[in-house]
């Protein structure tokens, strides 16, 4: 539905058959999306610059820790440092990214993060670095994310075509929790021989990959939409064009909840390891992997899926539910091993709801606007950070490292179940298969 189209309009039940079917055919394997060269190039690229990516998560992470003595507080800072930019620039970012070249946009992007990455390392080897340092450093980083994020997920439709999204995302899924696997349990073995520093090099170094790929796209094979050109308002009319979504709302309100209260591994884990199971880099690495192991499922799931049409809001509902109780579960498990075990089902869950959220949103927006919908589908996933990284951080200082994902999971069930509640009552129509 869209603003000022009636008032008997505006009332229209809102359910799954108001997400518009991709105009296309249908994909046709689990890795349909691979065949298409770009996305191909894209693809591979970002399994190398995701390893690096999860790698260098590890070691800011430890190094923080290390630098303050094993403090959950700062830990928290640092989080929220490097997602604050998010709060500001990732809606403007969206317009950018609707305005510009994606494609130059990501390869200016990306070597400022691989900057970012250097400079860091280059302070850690000389011993140099202070904890003010690596602060400023995450929120100069997180300040790249905030435009890269939005343009990378609005560029996927522009590589593969409207009928391969949802493939597509599912492919990235994977290819990010392959690295998730892979990359900490290496940072984790490389912290402990020879420290930090190295490990950001390397992330700096994998960064190539992507880049590479970027340039030797051909621009002439992109599914472009029509330029949009520089005017006013175009931010307020992407809001705008949200707001007239009941289904976008809400999705968009779930997806914030579960993000900012149940999504906080980054913090909970390296807690949960050193202050409640007294373990070492490794050890964190270790439940970094075991999480992952559970997304990568979650991903190739989803890809599986994704030759059967466009996600379905009763599993989008359920998968949250379901991910906040089995996080609680997660919390509660009493030894090292039953809690890593635990987390694989949970990060399954996760990334079956993560994916059907954002191809959600991105089969719903159309293409002029897709880059703004982006902007505010990652302020709102990414937004909650500045806030939910103290928040997890004094939790575990006040009531024990577990009492982050305990309350956190809580809180992600209840979302899923009010939500899907004010669905119902706003529509008076059952959430459908």
């Amino acid at each position: 539905m869209t603003t000022g189209a009636g008032q008997a309009r505006e009332k229209r039940p809102v359910s799954d058959s108001d997400l518009p079917p991709p105009p296309e055919a249908p994909p046709s394997g689990t890795f349909s999306s691979l065949r298409i060269r770009n996305y191909r190039l894209f693809f591979c690229g970002q399994v190398i610059s995701n390893v690096g990516t999860w790698m260098n998560r590890i070691a800011q992470d430890w190094l923080v820790f290390t630098l303050t003595g094993n403090n959950p507080v700062a830990l928290g800072v640092a989080a929220a440092l490097q997602f604050a930019p998010t709060l500001l620039l990732s809606l403007w970012a969206g317009v950018w990214a609707d305005r510009s070249d994606k494609r130059k946009m990501l390869i200016v992007l990306q070597t400022g993060m691989a900057a970012c990455a250097v400079i860091l390392g280059l302070l850690t080897v000389t011993h140099l670095v202070q904890i003010w340092q690596v602060y400023l450093l995450c929120l100069v980083f997180g300040g790249f994310v905030a435009f890269e994020t939005p343009t990378r997920q609005s560029f996927v439709s522009e590589m593969v075509g409207r009928a391969q999204l949802t493939n597509a995302v599912a492919l990235n899924s994977t290819s990010f929790n392959l690295a998730r696997i892979v990359g900490p349990a290496i940072a984790g073995l490389m912290i402990t021989w020879v420290g930090t520093g190295p490990v950001f090099w390397i992330n700096a170094v994998s960064t190539i990959a992507v880049i590479t790929g970027l340039v030797l796209m051909n621009p002439a094979e992109l599914h472009r939409g029509p330029a949009v050109k520089r005017a006013k308002g175009q931010l307020i009319e992407g809001l705008r064009y949200v707001r007239g979504r009941m289904d976008l709302v809400i999705v968009l309100v779930l997806l914030f909840c579960v993000s900012t209260f149940a999504i906080t591994f980054f913090t909970t884990l390296a807690v949960i390891a050193a202050n409640v199971f007294h373990k070492q880099a490794d050890g964190y690495g270790l439940l970094s992997s075991a999480l992952a192991v559970g997304t990568l499922a979650g991903a190739l799931l989803a890809a599986r899926r994704s030759v059967r049409g466009r996600p379905k809001l009763r599993m989008l509902f359920g998968s949250a539910l379901l991910f906040g109780l089995l996080e609680v579960l997660a919390g509660l498990m009493p030894t090292y091993v039953s809690f890593g075990l635990a987390l694989i089902p949970v990060g399954l869950v996760l990334m079956t709801f993560m994916n059907m959220a954002n191809t959600t949103v991105q089969l719903s927006a159309s293409p002029e606007m897709r880059g703004r919908v982006m902007g505010l589908y990652m302020l709102v996933f990414l937004g909650g950070n500045p806030i939910a990284g103290p928040m997890t951080g004094w939790l575990a200082d006040q009531f024990g490292g577990r009492s982050p994902m305990i309350i956190g999971g809580a809180a992600a069930a209840v979302a899923a179940v009010v939500c899907g509640a004010v669905l119902y009552f706003r529509t008076r129509k059952p959430i459908t298969a």
